[in-house]
């Protein structure tokens, strides 16, 4: 397999601080992997190194085949290749398109429609997209109007909508309750269990949010990796101890959800 994300000694550094300081992580064809760690550890910044959105200050990034920085590659070209869902694209939406014209706009790279007319191909996919999430009946509701689980499941639609190579999701079931975050995950687990769905990296605080299908992860603390690989070696009790800073005990079931809870205080 060949590596669709590949970074190397990546370090983002701002008004003196590294945000993420000297990560080396690959991410290969088929892979899923959740990045997991505390408010800060610097999860967000590397899925956008990962977006082509932002660039490292040290170290190489090289996604889809292009390095960033490298004369010859042009973000332009690459980001319709990346399919990216977020609270970031949440707030560039404009809150009066339907929930189906916000996902063909992604059709020509475009948040908003204009001028654009749109083939009946481009309608059946987005279509398809929402089908899939559970979203068809809600296509001619305003965006602005949805409930947060609803508008989630919109932006991952719009996401898949350009055929991405690589699929980030930055914190998907975030200000969702407990039906909302079951409902996605479930949803999720799907799409991760889908041979033909493009590779994905996903950002979450909670290993209850992690889908069966997902197959790796990446933890960090403080910009720093903690621990890297396969899920079932890597998200452990004292990896994740050490990932959040306090005694954790990591189970998971046999529907292979996992679960995550502190040691009584003595």
């Amino acid at each position: 397999m060949s590596d669709v994300l590949e970074l190397v000694d990546v370090s983002v550094v701002r008004e003196g601080r590294a945000l993420v300081d000297q990560v080396s992580w690959s991410v290969k064809e088929g892979e899923r992997w959740v990045i997991l760690g505390p408010n800060g550890a610097g999860k967000t910044t590397l899925l956008n190194v990962a977006s082509s959105y932002l660039f490292p200050t040290k170290g190489t990034a090289t996604i889809l085949g292009e390095t960033l920085g490298r004369p010859g590659t042009d973000v332009f070209e690459l980001r319709p290749r990346i399919g990216m869902a977020g609270i970031a694209m949440a707030d560039k939406l404009p809150k009066r398109q339907t929930v189906l014209e916000t996902v063909l706009t992604a059709a020509y790279g475009m948040t908003a429609t204009w001028q654009e007319e749109y083939e009946e191909v481009d309608e059946q996919r987005a279509r398809a997209f929402l089908d899939r999430l559970g979203m068809n009946d809600l296509l001619d509701r305003k965006f602005g109007t949805l409930s947060e689980g609803e508008r989630k499941r919109t932006l991952i639609a719009r996401a898949l909508m350009t055929d991405p190579e690589l699929l980030l999701l930055d914190e998907p079931a975030a200000g969702l309750d407990l039906g909302g975050r079951e409902d996605l995950v479930r949803r999720l687990g799907r799409l991760a269990s889908d041979p033909l769905a493009p590779s994905m990296a996903m950002v979450t605080h909670h290993v209850e949010e992690i889908a069966p299908g997902f197959t790796h992860v990446l933890m960090i603390r403080q910009g720093k990796v903690v621990a890297a690989g396969p899920i079932d070696l890597e998200l452990t009790s004292r990896n994740l101890s050490v990932c959040f800073g306090l005694p954790l005990v990591v189970e998971r079931n046999e529907h292979h959800r996992w679960s995550a809870h502190g040691l009584p205080l003595r």
